[in-house]
């Protein structure tokens, strides 16, 4: 028979499972051969269930040749661990191709369906003797649920996590966040990997994540002579693995599990918010004529159009053309979700006239940045390494991000009403709220009263940058 059909015997309309014991294992294997029924008429059906016996059968003879025994190393262990995943598919494909759905024997023993029960049992086919043979016990494990299920290590349950668990939290984001939304979230469990080990999710204790925290905590609170790491990524790490332990459990149900990471954080430090730009700083020193040229990908426009609009980096560099409006009364852009690309909050979504050094970045970038569109990691190295080769930063604390809070405190020392600098930020507003925020012409004459003077012959050396 061909590759395709091998092991498949047709008898009186139905196929059956025919395969000769390898060598090998005869010693360990005396069926000879095996011969079961699939209980299919279907040749596709059947082939399927063959897949499934002949993967449980390979399985079963390294098993009895010993190949698993040895868990003495790490490289042995994962070995193991990868046997007794396909162990439990196996079965699970195995009571399929009897016709039956894999239930582990507690769920069996407390189901209400005793005709399912006693069908299995019946299916087991059990010597005279009262005492099955190694490949009758095989058969029962499936039947009868008695394989256990797999250890899942912290590395499984990660994946698991993204792929399964939190796929919903993936939902709309584009490929460049979702790179960045798993490196974060992996960061803080790769390090328990490797400080404490790639561990059983089942077998962590308390002790464990003891471990974890005490070694962030020699990063927090270094010896003298180290620079001391933030509280905050310590906290975000350790909490990353609080909710791994906590989602993973919750989805194969045992949600009443406890958690040996609960109550490990550390308190935060006194607030380390990033310094805003002096307003005379601004004027003198970054809209000075020449001073952010021959930046790539009009690096140096995306910086101009945050300096007036508080934006993020990030979502003037994703704008879009139709995010651009030039042509209406009141220039302005739009700050709105992307079919491949959320937003932060439901807050962020605005709309931001266009008044001053923004505008007229603007004016020559009507398109968009297409360099730098989703890629926020480029666009801030490139901005930060600029401002600091040639002496931008008025101090080390200084960030590309300082002009959004520049931004925040013009608004606010010009005493623009509160709802209104909530908007124009993208920001919860905790107090009620009455109206859309005004119209572009209101907004645009607010933010007129905060907006630095365009320098004399800065637009025309912007456009022969």
């Amino acid at each position: 028979m061909d590759k395709e059909n091998r092991h498949l015997k047709a008898k009186l309309g139905y196929w059956h499972y025919q395969r000769r014991v390898p060598k090998r294992f005869q010693d360990f294997d005396g069926r000879g051969v095996i011969e079961c029924s699939l209980r299919t008429r279907s040749l596709e059906i059947a082939r399927l269930r063959r897949d499934a016996m002949e993967e449980s059968d390979d399985l079963y003879w390294a098993m009895l040749a010993g190949r698993a025994d040895d868990t003495s190393s790490p490289e042995n262990l994962a070995f193991q661990i990868d046997q007794a995943q396909r162990r439990y598919k196996a079965a699970q494909a195995r009571a399929l191709a009897r016709g039956f759905v894999y239930a582990p024997i507690e769920q069996l023993a407390n189901q209400a369906d005793l005709d399912d029960l006693v069908a299995r049992i019946r299916r087991v086919d059990v010597a005279d003797t009262g005492k099955p043979s190694r490949s009758e016990k095989v058969e029962a494990d499936a039947l009868l649920g008695t394989v256990p299920p797999p250890p899942v290590t912290v590395s499984a349950a990660f994946e698991t996590y993204c792929s399964d668990i939190a796929a919903s939290e993936l939902i709309g984001k584009s490929e460049t966040q979702v790179r960045a939304w798993k490196k974060t979230k992996r960061r803080g469990v790769q390090y328990f990997i490797d400080v404490v080990g790639d561990r059983k999710m089942r077998e962590i204790t308390r002790q464990d994540a003891q471990q974890y925290y005490n070694w962030w905590k020699d990063r927090v609170l270094p010896k003298p002579g180290r620079a001391a790491l933030s509280t905050k990524t310590a906290n975000r790490d350790v909490g990353n693995m609080r909710l791994l332990y906590s989602a993973y459990f919750k989805y194969i149900g045992e949600e009443d599990r406890p958690n040996p990471f609960r109550n490990l954080t550390f308190k935060d430090r006194q607030s380390t918010d990033v310094p805003p730009f002096e307003e005379n700083w601004v004027r003198e020193k970054v809209l000075a004529p020449c001073a952010l040229s021959g930046l790539v990908g009009d690096a140096d426009l995306i910086l101009f159009a945050l300096i007036e609009t508080g934006c993020r980096p990030g979502e003037i560099a994703n704008l879009l053309e139709e995010d651009i409006h030039l042509k209406d009364n009141v220039p302005y852009i739009s700050i709105r979700p992307k079919k491949d690309r959320e937003i932060k909050t439901v807050s962020s979504i605005r709309d931001i006239p266009l008044v001053g050094v923004s505008l007229e970045a603007l004016r020559l970038a009507p398109k968009g940045f297409a360099h730098y569109r989703d890629k926020p990691d480029l666009l801030s190295a490139n901005l930060m390494t600029a401002f600091k080769s040639r002496g931008l930063f008025p101090s080390p604390a200084h960030k590309i991000y300082s002009f959004r809070h520049s931004f925040e405190k013009r608004m606010q020392e010009a005493e623009l009403d509160y709802g209104f600098r909530c908007m124009i930020m993208g920001h919860a507003n905790s107090r009620p709220a009455y109206g859309d925020g005004g119209s572009m012409d209101y907004r645009r004459d607010q933010l007129m009263k905060i907006a630095h003077p365009v320098p004399d012959g800065w637009v025309s050396a912007l456009r022969r940058r």
